[in-house]
C-alpha cells in the first residue's frame, strides 16, 4: 500500500527467505500464524518481531496466501489489504478474504490498513474479518489483539470438539461437559429404557422440561405423544378438568365433551411441571391414576383406561411440603420412584461458556448473523455472573445478544452484563461477597421491574429478607 512505514516494528535482525514455506507446527509447538504483506522489508521484520511466540508463515500476494494457508492451516491470519497486482487498492486483500474464509469461516483475520482507509477495513469487517489494525503498527496492541485471536479461537475449537463428544452438540437437547451434567446423561440413558415414573428436581431455568422430553425421545413411547403441563399456571378451579377432561353439561361452560391431558398422553408420556403446585383434592385422583391407570373425566362415570409414562418435575422442596401438609407423602413416592437433579448453572464450571456458544450459534443462524462471536470482555463477564436465573436466563441474554448487536463481536452491554473487574485488591472476603449480594439484588431488580416478590423467589429469599437486604446495601426500595 502507498503508506509502508515500518518504524514501529522491531527491527531487522538478518536476512531470511520470507517466502519460504513452514512446516505446520507439531501439536503442542508455537501457535501458527501468517502473515500476509507485499512489502518484504516489512514482512520480514513483523516475521522477527513475533517469531519468538508464533510458528509464522509469509506471503507476498493472494496465490502465495492461499498456497500458505491450506499448508499451514494458521487459526490468525495478519493481512494487508494493498496486495499486488494493484498495491494502491483495497480489492485483492478483500478478496483474499473472502477465499480464506471459504476454506475455514472459522479463521480470525486481522486487516492492517493504512491511516485513511478506514472504509476498506470495515468493508474487510463486513466479509468476516475479526479485526483491523492502522499503520504505523503498535507492536503492544498488534499483540494484545493476536493473543485475544487466538484466546477466541481456542475457545471455539473446544466448543466444537465438545459438540463431536456430545454428537452433535447436544445430547437429547442438553449440553453439558462437566462430571455433573454427564451423570444426568447417565441417569437418562437408564430410567429412558423403563416405564418408572420419574422426578426431576432443579432450580428455575435448569432445564426439567427438556430432561423429561429427552427421556421420552430415548423410550419406547418415542412416536407416541409427549403432553406438557405445568401445574402452577392453571387456576384451582381449573385445574380438575385440564388433567382428567369433562363431560358435556358437567359445569357451566362445559359445551362440549373434552378429553384431559393425561387422555391425550394415552401412549406416550405426560408430564407434570411444577407438582408441588397441584391442590390437595387434584393429588388424591392423581394418586388413584399412578396405582389404578384409569380416570374419569369431570362429570361422567365411566372408568377409562390409560396407558402412559408420567413424569413431574419441581423447583419447591415437596419433602418440607411433606412435612407442612401441602403434600402427600404417598403420591410422592409414587412419582419419585427414580430422582433425576439438575444442577444449577452456577455449579457448572465451564459448562456455562459451552452453552452460550451454542445459543450465539443457534440464534446467529436464525437471525441471519451467522458468524458471531463473544469479545474477550464479554466472555469474562459471562464467567463471572452468577446466573441465578440459570440456563433459560442465559438463553435469554445470548438471544437478545444476537439481535441488539451491530457488529460481529458481541460485547457484555449486548448481554447487559458489566464487565467482571474482579474482587478489588485489598478487598476482605465480607467485603467481597457483600458487592457481589449488591451486584445480583439489583440485577434482579432490574430484570422484575422492581416487582419484590418476584425477585424473591429467584434469589431464593423471602420477601422480609429481601427487604432487609435492599436497606442494608444502600438500595432504594421499588415503589
Amino acid at each position: 500500500m502507498n503508506d509502508k512505514n515500518p518504524s514501529d516494528i522491531a527491527p531487522i535482525l538478518k536476512t531470511v527467505d520470507s517466502s519460504a514455506p513452514i512446516a505446520p507446527a507439531k501439536a503442542g509447538g508455537k501457535p501458527r500464524l501468517l502473515i500476509v504483506e507485499d512489502d518484504e522489508e516489512i514482512r520480514t521484520q513483523m516475521r522477527w518481531a513475533l517469531t519468538a511466540e508464533y510458528s509464522i508463515a509469509t506471503a507476498g500476494d493472494r496465490a502465495n496466501a492461499v498456497e500458505q494457508f491450506r499448508l499451514n492451516k494458521p487459526p490468525v491470519v495478519l493481512l494487508d489489504l494493498g496486495l499486488p497486482p494493484h498495491p494502491g487498492t483495497p480489492e485483492e486483500g478483500l478478496a483474499t478474504i473472502t477465499e480464506l474464509l471459504s476454506i475455514d469461516r472459522t479463521t480470525k483475520i486481522i486487516v492492517v490498513s493504512g491511516q485513511g482507509e478506514k472504509g476498506p477495513a470495515m468493508t474487510a469487517i463486513g466479509l468476516g474479518a475479526y479485526d483491523f489494525v492502522t499503520k504505523p503498527a503498535e507492536m503492544d496492541e498488534l499483540r494484545f489483539l493476536l493473543k485475544r485471536c487466538y484466546h477466541v479461537a481456542h475457545l471455539e475449537k473446544e466448543y466444537r470438539q465438545m459438540q463431536e463428544t456430545l454428537g452433535g452438540g447436544a445430547f437429547e437437547g442438553l449440553l453439558g461437559s462437566g462430571a455433573r451434567m454427564q451423570a444426568v446423561f447417565d441417569s437418562i440413558r437408564k430410567v429412558a429404557t423403563s416405564d418408572a415414573p420419574v422426578l426431576v428436581l432443579g432450580e428455575s431455568g435448569t432445564g426439567k422440561e427438556v430432561t423429561a422430553r429427552a427421556i421420552h425421545q430415548r423410550s419406547a413411547r418415542r412416536d407416541g405423544p409427549f403432553v406438557a403441563i405445568n401445574c402452577s399456571a392453571i387456576p384451582e378451579t381449573l385445574i380438575e378438568s385440564e388433567l382428567f377432561g369433562h363431560e358435556k353439561g358437567a359445569f357451566t361452560g362445559a359445551h362440549a365433551q373434552r378429553k384431559g391431558r393425561i387422555e391425550q398422553a394415552d401412549g406416550g408420556t405426560l408430564f407434570l411441571d411444577e407438582i408441588g403446585e397441584v391442590p390437595l383434592p387434584i393429588q388424591v385422583k392423581l394418586l388413584r391414576f399412578l396405582q389404578e391407570r384409569v380416570i374419569e373425566r369431570v362429570g361422567g362415570r365411566a372408568s377409562i383406561s390409560i396407558d402412559t409414562r408420567v413424569l413431574a418435575a419441581t423447583n419447591a422442596d415437596l419433602k418440607k411440603g411433606m412435612a407442612g401438609g401441602t403434600f402427600r407423602e404417598d403420591l410422592f413416592y409414587r412419582l419419585a420412584v427414580v430422582q433425576i437433579i439438575l444442577p444449577p448453572l452456577r455449579d457448572r464450571n465451564d459448562d456455562t461458556l459451552l452453552l452460550a456458544q451454542a445459543f450465539l450459534k443457534r440464534y446467529g443462524d436464525e437471525n441471519g448473523k451467522a458468524g458471531l462471536v463473544f469479545g474477550a470482555d464479554a466472555v469474562r463477564a459471562i464467567r463471572a455472573h452468577p446466573w441465578p436465573g440459570n440456563v433459560r436466563e442465559l438463553q435469554n441474554r445470548v438471544r437478545r445478544a444476537v439481535i441488539m448487536s451491530e457488529g460481529k463481536r458481541i460485547a457484555p452491554g449486548d448481554l447487559e452484563l458489566e464487565v467482571a473487574s474482579g474482587p478489588t485488591p485489598g478487598s476482605t472476603l465480607k467485603e467481597a461477597r457483600d458487592k457481589l449480594e449488591a451486584e445480583m439484588i439489583r440485577a434482579s431488580l432490574a430484570r422484575h421491574a422492581g416487582r419484590i416478590t418476584a425477585v424473591a423467589a429467584e434469589l431464593g429469599v423471602s420477601r422480609p429478607t429481601l427487604y432487609e437486604l435492599v436497606d442494608r446495601h444502600g438500595i432504594q426500595r421499588p415503589e
